[in-house]
């Protein structure tokens, strides 16, 4: 069994395609669209494989969207267990705009779930065959799900004695915090929606992380700060960690990437700080990649190094 099992609740099929100018009113002549996998965990799942690394995808899947998807993930020899449900996966659309060379996507809601489908979910979790060691919960929630379902997860798997990882924002993030977690994942702006203000000093950022932490909703905080690069906040260090400046292509699924390095890292038995710097590292790997390509294994060891050298040497 794998040490590590994203889950991944709202997945998407994510359709690109670029066109020279985006223009209200118009019949756009798009280029050839290029269709890939999305939703949180299965990119963690996917940035894992590129960084090496193996793990147990778990996601939902229905319709011919679902089939498509898992046709998709067989591609790239993920190791995957769908749970069927009924109503189709969310199909995504992403638009480059070649003349200004910005992108925009349109997020499409997920499917309806009903409620025998939620039960057999967990029944699912509940019967994962020796039990991993990191349990990740990444992305959101379709629409008329309960926001406490991913704290439901988390005390499952907590009680299956697996750590659980979590990067979801909004109602299902202050819903798993009062489950308590291993480790939350969130920006800047989805962990000052959590605490419910606005924080401009970096004691003040220190301040609520720590507050987290020693209320028991989490043993570990990791804030990424975009190219400020991220805070690890425990109950034995907060530490900024800083990643070189690097070329700048798209910012899509840096926050994935940076799950998985972690992740992985702390599979493979390195410490925490040894396991955020890499996961730092496959970050800002991602951001130089075009589109909505993930971190690439070279370009994180290279810049693992260099931090770590900087850092710890």
């Amino acid at each position: 069994m794998e040490k590590v099992v994203t889950f991944t609740l709202n997945p998407a099929i994510d359709k690109s395609s670029s066109v020279e100018h985006v223009i209200p009113e118009s019949k756009l002549y798009c280029d050839k669209p290029l269709y890939e996998p999305g939703g949180g965990g299965i990119n963690v799942s996917r940035a894992i494989k590129k960084l090496g690394g193996k793990s147990l995808l778990m996601y939902i899947s229905g319709g011919l969207s679902g089939k498509r998807l898992t046709n998709l993930l067989q591609k790239e020899e993920l190791n995957i267990q769908p749970i069927h449900i009924e109503k189709p996966v969310r199909e995504n659309l992403i638009i480059m705009e070649n003349a200004t060379n910005l992108q925009y996507r349109f997020g499409m809601p997920g499917p309806e779930i009903k409620e025998t489908e939620i039960k057999n979910i967990f029944k699912t979790i509940k019967n994962i065959n020796q039990f991993p060691k990191y349990f990740v919960i990444s992305g959101s929630i379709p629409q008329g799900v309960s926001p406490d379902i991913y704290a439901a997860m988390a005390k499952i798997a907590k009680e299956k004695g697996a750590k659980v990882v979590v990067d979801v924002s909004g109602e299902p993030l202050k819903e798993v915090m009062k489950e308590g977690v291993f480790l939350i994942k969130p920006n800047m702006g989805e962990f000052q929606e959590l605490v419910g203000r606005e924080l401009k000093e970096e004691e003040e950022i220190k301040k609520e992380a720590y507050k987290l932490v020693n209320d028991n909703c989490c043993q570990n905080v990791v804030i990424s700060l975009g190219a400020g690069g991220a805070l690890m906040v425990n109950q034995e260090t907060a530490r900024f960690m800083r990643p070189p400046t690097v070329p700048i292509k798209s910012k899509v699924g840096a926050g994935d990437s940076m799950v998985a390095g972690i992740v992985l890292s702390l599979a493979r038995g390195k410490d925490f700080q040894e396991a955020v710097l890499y996961g730092l590292a496959a970050g800002s790997s991602a951001v130089m990649t075009p589109g909505t390509e993930l971190c690439r294994k070279e370009d994180t060891d290279k810049l693992y190094e260099k931090m770590y050298q900087e850092i710890f040497v």
